[in-house]
């Protein structure tokens, strides 16, 4: 069976042959209409003779293209930028509340005032089966605009998948900053109360904690706003807030689990990690209940991607609707050109060109612009696309990266071929029409 024959090929087989089928009218059609003639130095002549005119319709066919290619290019970078960044989270376990705001504030790092876990909570979370991590993380500080998070050595291991540059936090006063933090090993920072942009001003006047941390390691780049942020013991964060730090007096100065549930003042979100994948379920729908919710970072990202595909497809509905416009414009424009040179036409005809060879003439000018312009638009769409990639990864610290794909080749293909065919319009209207009229003016 086909059906059976095409499901067996490989992905990048079934994108290719698409694609050629989607170029082959194109190619058909060019050999119907030019072979055996050479309609190429009155068409580079008409080309020169109206170059102004020709350049709009190219740019209008450019804007029409890049549109759509910038479209589907940029929403699968942002989709795959955003899985990527939460690799590294298998499982949240929060307080009941909102997994989307839970997710932005633990993943993507947003300010977010969420409830607190309590040390027996965490407690149960760290004693379940199955449980290879569980790190608390706290929020609430910053230096110069990046994060500063509390959290254990353990997580920044997992983090880092162990390819730390330098050495892990050991001390209160110790920290290790992301691969986009400008800061080195050895330097000091003081951070602040709140996400605060600082901008050189004297951090003292920003709510400043009074504390400096040493700069011992930094984090390879993960693609995530985690690139961004400075991650210091969880201990001294809550120490710097006026809350215990998980340890009873025996073991104050002790960095890391095990937490004391007495001391333990709270956290916003545990990152888990279980033995086994299986496992990873299991503690989902342990921790799902009444005074906790246990979430798949990925599960969520699933439900905005599938928000954002219906944005993208009302997006791309419009941007059809406007590429129709578009062809429908130029179509009527080359018609109107037809006319210029209509007189120069009728006296080919006079002197003995048949109508095919007319039409050779008409057609391959049109075919001219709309493929330059396609062409144009399709490199004008990946260049706007990988500049917003550029921006909103500044912006944002996710990884974004826009590189053509098949969709875009093949939303390109189809449009040439749709294009070119509705081309043949003006070149029959001009073969069909009448020498003498056009002649005599």
């Amino acid at each position: 069976m086909l059906s059976d024959l095409w499901m067996s090929l490989p992905n990048a087989a079934q994108d290719l042959i698409l694609l050629i089928g989607l170029l082959a009218p194109s190619g058909l059609i060019a050999l119907w209409v030019l072979h055996g003639l050479a309609p190429r130095a009155l068409t580079q002549a008409m080309l020169r003779r109206y170059a102004p005119v020709n350049l709009v319709f190219v740019g209008l066919v450019a804007i029409s293209v890049a549109l759509g290619v910038g479209l589907i290019s940029q929403e699968r970078a942002l989709r795959q930028g955003s899985a990527r960044a939460a690799d590294k989270f298998d499982l949240i376990v929060t307080a009941p509340g909102s997994e989307v705001t839970a997710m932005l504030a633990a993943v993507y790092l947003q300010p977010s005032d969420l409830p607190l876990l309590t040390g027996a909570q965490y407690d149960e979370i760290v004693g379940a089966e199955g449980v290879a991590l569980a790190a608390p993380l706290a929020f609430g500080d910053s230096w110069q605009g990046h994060p500063v998070v509390g959290t254990t050595a353990d997580f920044v291991t997992h983090l880092s998948d162990g390819a730390l540059t330098g050495r892990m936090f050991a001390a209160h006063q110790e920290a290790v900053a992301g691969a986009l933090a400008p800061v080195a090993i050895g330097d000091h920072v003081s951070p602040a109360h709140g996400a605060i942009e600082i901008d050189g001003a004297d951090e003292d006047d920003h709510n400043s904690h009074g504390i400096e941390y040493e700069i011992v390691g930094k984090l390879p780049p993960t693609g995530s706003p985690w690139d961004r942020a400075i991650l210091v013991p969880v201990e001294v964060v809550w120490e710097l807030h006026s809350l215990a730090n998980g340890h009873d007096a025996a073991t104050a100065e002790q960095i890391g689990p095990p937490f004391s549930p007495e001391h333990f003042p709270g956290t916003p979100a545990v990152v888990v990690k279980a033995d086994q994948i299986f496992q990873t379920y299991a503690l989902r729908t342990e921790f799902s209940r009444a005074d906790m919710m246990a979430f798949f970072p990925g599960a969520v990202l699933s439900q905005l991607h599938g928000l954002a595909r219906e944005v993208r497809e009302a997006m791309s509905l419009l941007t059809l609707v406007c590429q129709v416009l578009v062809a429908v414009a130029i179509l009527s424009g080359l018609i109107l050109i037809t006319r210029l040179f209509a007189r120069n036409l009728a006296v080919l005809r006079a002197l003995g060109a048949g109508r095919r060879f007319l039409l050779a003439v008409v057609w391959g000018y049109a075919a001219a612009l709309l493929s330059f312009g396609t062409l144009l638009g399709l490199g004008l769409g990946i260049g706007a696309s990988a500049w917003m990639s550029r921006v909103l990864t500044a912006r944002s610290a996710v990884q974004i990266s826009a590189t053509p794909g098949w969709t875009e080749l093949h939303l390109t293909a189809g449009f040439l071929t749709l294009a070119l065919i509705c081309a043949l319009l003006p070149g029959l209207l001009a073969s069909c029409r009448s020498p003498l009229t056009d002649i005599r003016g």
